[in-house]
């Protein structure tokens, strides 16, 4: 469930349908794989998942204020809380693969800000298809 950030990654021009089809696939996506046979969520819940949003939002703030080669080691950190959740049977597989993806693409304070705004975008998106 790999996403791609830019269409251009030299030009830095942004996919065109990244905070929206793009973002409702991921949503869709991710919803999907926790809901059980009923179709009951029972994994990537909400709260859970805005838990990460949080996080992303307060490095993007502190980003705005912090030299990047501080930030950078804690947007990394995001993996690790990621597979910790993992671990605990909070999030699926298909969340994991979400955060690791695209903070993988994360080298620069501007692509924290894209990230930023496609999990904005995924919220949104994920209020229709998880809980």
């Amino acid at each position: 469930m790999a996403v791609v950030f830019y269409k251009d990654p030299v030009k830095r021009l942004i996919q065109p349908t990244l905070f929206s089809d793009e973002a409702e696939r991921l949503a869709r996506s991710v919803a999907e794989s926790g809901k059980d046979q009923r179709g009951n969520l029972r994994k990537n819940k909400r709260s859970q998942i805005r838990k990460f949003y949080d996080e992303v939002l307060r490095l993007k703030s502190e980003a705005e204020n912090e030299e990047w080669d501080n930030i950078h080691p804690y947007v990394n950190m995001l993996n690790a809380k990621a597979a910790y959740a993992l671990g605990r049977d909070y999030i699926t597989n298909e969340f994991l693969s979400f955060i690791k993806g695209s903070v993988d693409q994360i080298k620069r304070r501007e692509d924290l800000d894209v990230f930023s705004n496609l999990f904005e975008a995924f919220m949104g998106f994920y209020k229709q298809y998880g809980d």
